[in-house]
């Protein structure tokens, strides 16, 4: 009976993950044969949301290593000791005010389409995080969540985020546009470009000093990262090309 229960829970645990994580419709966009953006209509939900990406910039995936989940390449899924520190600061505060969640859990949460916060949720993402670490490798993760990740108002990924505040690709981005775009999936609601510009401020650059820390940037690279503004007023997408566009849309391609 012990055996067979064993199979049972280990056969539920296999298939427990979705085959597809996400299912959100993206945005239509154009490229030129060198891959720059030549036109993109917004999804049919209202979210700017580019297509999943198979690659990030270097520099980013150390930002949000660095902001979100240091050990993100050593656990499988769940960071316990950053658990059982949420767990004590939530429990002695009466409050959630740490999540402990790592990268992977975070992608579990956001493929679960916001559930409450709550312990059996938690749970939940704990199985799932694990889960998914035996599928797929470290670099698909990262690449899924800055996919995925929320960036204020209707700006969902990594790309799209880069094109609507910085008007260019993410892999053309300084330190100091890819910490402030490391940071805005934490609070999305609270923090972005335009809003509560001196937390956004803070919170980049209390990043730009951990990377100078770590050794990731020189004094003067930080310093030169810091002085770089805000972005405020997002960017329109190019629309070189919008009656190509068009048919693509109405062809279904």
């Amino acid at each position: 009976y012990v055996l067979l229960l064993f199979l049972l829970l280990f056969f539920w645990f296999w298939i427990s993950l979705p085959s597809v994580l996400f299912h959100d419709p993206n945005s239509t966009i154009l490229e030129d044969e060198n891959g720059v953006l030549l036109a993109a209509k917004i999804s049919k939900d209202g979210q700017w949301r580019f297509p999943e990406s198979d690659s990030i910039p270097l520099k980013y995936e150390l930002a949000v290593k660095y902001f979100e989940d240091e050990y993100f390449d050593y656990h499988l899924g769940v960071n316990p000791v950053s658990l059982f520190r949420a767990f004590k600061q939530n429990f002695s505060s009466s409050k959630v005010i740490s999540g402990g969640s790592t990268i992977t859990m975070q992608l579990i949460r956001l493929s679960r389409k916001g559930k409450k916060r709550n312990y059996i949720e938690k749970l939940i993402e704990v199985i799932l995080a694990t889960r998914l670490e035996l599928s797929y490798s470290k670099q698909e993760i990262l690449n899924m969540y800055a996919s995925h990740a929320p960036f204020g108002g209707n700006v969902v990924g990594l790309e799209a985020a880069s094109w609507r505040y910085y008007g260019r690709s993410a892999h053309l981005l300084s330190w100091g546009e890819v910490a402030t775009l490391a940071v805005l999936p934490n609070a999305p609601s609270l923090i972005y470009p335009g809003k509560n510009q001196e937390k956004l401020l803070a919170k980049r650059n209390k990043l730009l000093d951990k990377l100078q820390v770590k050794g990731v940037l020189t004094i003067e690279d930080a310093m030169l990262a810091k002085a770089e503004p805000l972005p405020n007023k997002p960017f329109p997408l190019p629309q070189i090309t919008p009656h190509l566009l068009d048919r693509v849309v109405n062809e279904n391609y």
